[in-house]
C-alpha cells in the first residue's frame, strides 16, 4: 500500500501519524502559547467596533450607580431604578428628535418652547368637550410638527442658519403661548389618556412612559438605519453638497427632520403635562441642555454625520441619574450647575480623547 493509500482518520491525519495530533501542544504537553499577535489583532478588531462614547457612557452609569448605592441602600432597588427610567423617559423622546437634526450638521434651540407648546395645546383642547378631549395628544404634537416645519422651511429653504431660526421660532411660540394664557398660569388639566400614558402601568409593571420612549427609539432606529431617509440624513451629515449631488432631496429630508423633531419636543410636552396633570409655561425650559448633551454625550457628532441611538440612550440615562444624585445629596442649586457642566466637560473630554485614538 502506497503513502497515499494509507487510511486516515477522521480529522484527516493518518492514525499512525501521532506528531501532527500532537502539533498544537507545546513541549510539557499542554496547550501551545497563544501568538501574541493574534491577540493584538482580535483586541484591535474589538475596539473599532466598540464606539469609545458609548462605552464611556456606560461606564460612567455604573460609577453612579455604585456611588449612589454607597449613599443610600435604596438606590439600586427595582422600585427606584424604574422611576428614574421614567423620569429619563421624557428626556429621551425630546432627546431623539434633537439627535435626528444634529445628525444632519443642525441644531434645534426651539425646544424649549415648542415642549410648552406642546403640553399646553393639548391641555387647552381638553376643555373643548369630548371631542377635544380625544383629539388632546394630536393637537399637541401637530403644532409641534407645525413649529418644526416653520424652522425646516427656514433651514432648507432660505438657508437660514439653523441655530437663528430655532431661536427666532421658540421666541414666537413664547410669545404665542403668553397670548393664549394672557401671561397667567394655564388652568387647563390634562387628559385621562395623557396621565395615562405618563403616570399608568400595564405590562409587568413597566411605566407607561418607559414603553413609550422604547416605541419612539425603536422608530427611530428603523428610520435611521433602514430607510433611505435615514441615509440621506447620514450623508448630509457628512457633506450635503455630495448628497445634493447624488440626487438625493436633501432639502424635503431636513425639512422633515426638523418636523420630527418638533412633533417628538411636543409630544414629549405632552407626556410632562400628564406627568404633573396640567401644563406650565416654562415647563421645556430644562430641557434644552440635557437634551443637546445627552446626544453628544452618546458620541453623536455635533457636526453631523456620525451617531448612534445607543449613545443616545445612554447619555440620557446618564444625566437623569446625574440630576437624581445630585438631588438626594441636596446640594445647593449652584453647585449642582457647577458639578453637572465638570462632569458634561469631562465626558466630551474623554470621548475626543478615545475618538482620536480609535482615528
Amino acid at each position: 500500500m502506497g503513502e497515499t493509500d494509507r487510511p486516515r482518520s477522521a480529522s484527516g491525519v493518518p492514525p499512525g501519524d501521532w506528531k501532527a495530533h500532537a502539533a498544537p501542544w507545546g513541549a510539557a504537553g499542554g496547550p501551545a502559547e497563544p501568538d501574541p499577535r493574534r491577540l493584538l489583532g482580535r483586541a484591535a478588531r474589538v475596539r473599532q467596533h466598540v464606539d469609545p462614547a458609548i462605552a464611556s457612557a456606560f461606564g460612567c452609569i455604573l460609577v453612579l450607580l455604585l456611588l449612589g448605592s454607597l449613599y443610600s441602600s435604596s438606590f439600586l432597588s427595582p422600585e427606584y431604578l424604574l422611576q428614574q427610567l421614567k423620569v429619563a423617559s421624557f428626556l429621551g423622546v425630546i432627546a431623539t428628535g434633537a439627535m435626528i437634526v444634529i445628525l444632519l450638521g443642525q441644531i434645534d434651540l426651539s425646544v424649549p418652547w415648542v415642549v410648552a407648546v406642546g403640553g399646553m395645546m393639548a391641555t387647552a383642547a381638553t376643555g373643548w368637550g369630548p371631542v377635544g378631549v380625544a383629539l388632546a395628544i394630536p393637537v399637541g404634537v401637530g403644532c409641534g410638527v407645525a413649529l418644526g416645519l416653520v424652522s425646516g422651511v427656514g433651514v432648507a429653504f432660505l438657508r437660514i442658519p439653523s441655530m437663528i431660526v430655532t431661536l427666532a421660532v421658540n421666541a414666537v411660540a413664547q410669545g404665542l403661548m403668553v397670548v393664549h394664557t394672557g401671561g397667567f398660569s394655564p388652568q387647563d388639566a390634562s387628559s385621562p389618556a395623557m396621565r395615562f400614558i405618563a403616570t399608568g402601568h400595564s405590562l409587568f409593571g413597566i411605566p407607561n412612559a418607559l414603553l413609550v420612549w422604547a416605541a419612539v427609539g425603536t422608530g427611530a432606529v428603523f428610520l435611521l438605519t433602514r430607510t433611505t431617509f435615514g441615509r440621506v440624513v447620514y450623508a448630509i451629515g457628512n457633506r450635503e453638497r455630495a448628497a445634493y449631488l447624488s440626487g438625493a432631496r436633501t432639502r424635503a429630508v431636513v425639512m422633515a427632520a426638523f418636523a420630527i423633531s418638533g412633533g417628538l419636543s411636543a409630544f414629549g410636552g405632552v407626556l410632562l403635562a400628564g406627568y404633573a396633570s396640567k401644563a406650565a409655561q416654562a415647563m421645556g425650559d430644562p430641557y434644552l441642555l440635557p437634551a443637546i448633551a445627552a446626544v453628544v454625550l452618546g458620541g453623536t457628532s455635533i457636526l453631523g454625520g456620525r451617531g448612534n441611538y445607543l449613545g443616545t440612550v445612554a447619555g440620557v440615562i446618564l444625566i437623569t441619574l446625574l440630576q437624581s444624585i445630585l438631588s438626594v445629596m441636596q446640594i445647593e442649586e449652584f453647585g449642582r450647575h457647577v458639578i453637572y457642566g465638570i462632569v458634561i466637560i469631562g465626558m466630551l473630554l474623554l470621548y475626543g480623547r478615545g475618538r482620536r485614538h480609535m482615528d
